[in-house]
């Protein structure tokens, strides 16, 4: 029998993994990917981690300040943006590795944030916009989902097994 490869990139947060800055677990892992870890079509990966970051860390968010726009700071104003790029690009790495195609990614994260992060100003404000790997995953042509939106990824994995 061959070997199952990962086809889908996950944020590591969402499947139980030790890696938000708080060093929280989630609630519950979604049954749809705690089945497709079974499966072998997962694998975990955290940006920030893979950048360099400890658990726990300082919260951050990309800063919307118009002298550092972009930039990635601490609450304690720590410029961490070196570590979130080179998380976002040891993603890309690891999907074209791996041959993925789809990532799911943990929404208002200033790494995977797909659809909302926070305003930079750490006063837990949404706003619309990207986190970085997010952005880089993006534009490396992955199919991106957040925790909300799993059904669309459904069908998808049904094809791929």
């Amino acid at each position: 029998m061959e070997s199952v490869r990962p086809k889908i990139l996950v944020s590591a947060c969402l499947v139980g993994c030790r890696s938000r800055y708080d060093a929280a677990l989630p609630e519950v892992i979604d049954k749809r990917l705690s089945q497709w870890m079974e499966w072998g079509l997962v694998l975990p990966f955290c940006p920030e981690t893979a950048g360099g970051l400890a658990v726990p860390r300082p919260p951050a968010e990309i800063s919307r300040r118009a002298a550092s726009d972009g930039k990635v700071f601490t609450c304690s104003g720590e410029d961490v943006t070196e570590n979130f790029v080179a998380g976002a690009k040891n993603a890309v790495t690891a999907v074209r590795f791996f041959g993925i195609q789809a990532a799911v990614l943990k929404d208002g994260s200033p790494s995977c944030g797909l659809t909302w992060i926070y305003d930079g100003f750490f006063r837990n404000k949404r706003i619309p916009g990207r986190g970085i790997a997010a952005a880089l995953l993006a534009a490396n042509k992955i199919a991106l989902f957040n925790e909300i939106n799993l059904a669309l990824l459904e069908d998808w994995v049904a094809k791929e097994i």
